[in-house]
């Protein structure tokens, strides 16, 4: 399946929304496996703090990324039970913990902009790109970035 349409207006693409720390982003749809309530998280032992741990979805191992502590802020105050995007990268799986999960929006490929000189540099590294939209600044995540885990980073 794409992500990528042709339209009057040009090539689409499609991004899964997701909130995490207040701040919009988006997951090129094609990219996203499922979106889950992550249960039984299991911590594993000397991993990074952005490893929240693994757990099974119907019968696979999921590491879960903390995406609050890979992007540097705090853990969240509210309470509020996290959800997680299901990715793969090289036939592993993952889940990305967000605050939140949005709409899917589809927007036009020539709105994407590089990562403004005043973007978070926690959020530059991770991103690829931005999209404006009414009032608010889409960051892109470039999902190969993210789940670029450091060796020490896994064993510290």
């Amino acid at each position: 399946m794409s992500n990528k349409m042709q339209t009057s207006e040009g090539a689409m693409v499609e991004y899964v929304t997701a909130m995490i720390g207040g701040q919009l982003f988006g997951l090129p749809i094609s990219r996203v496996q499922d979106v889950f309530m992550p249960e039984r998280v299991t911590r594993v032992p000397l991993s990074s703090r952005e490893i929240a741990g693994v757990l099974n979805l119907r019968g696979r191992i999921v590491t879960v990324v903390d995406m609050r502590a890979r992007l540097g802020l705090p853990k969240p105050e509210d309470g509020k039970t996290a959800m997680a995007v299901g990715v793969d990268l090289r036939g592993e799986s993952y889940g990305l913990l967000i605050d939140q999960i949005g709409e899917v929006l589809r927007l036009a490929e020539d709105g994407k902009e590089e990562n403004p000189v005043n973007l978070d540099p926690r959020m530059a590294k991770l991103a690829g790109g931005v999209h404006r939209l009414d009032g608010q600044l889409m960051v892109v995540l470039d999902v190969d970035r993210v789940l670029e885990l450091a060796p020490e980073m896994m064993a510290a």
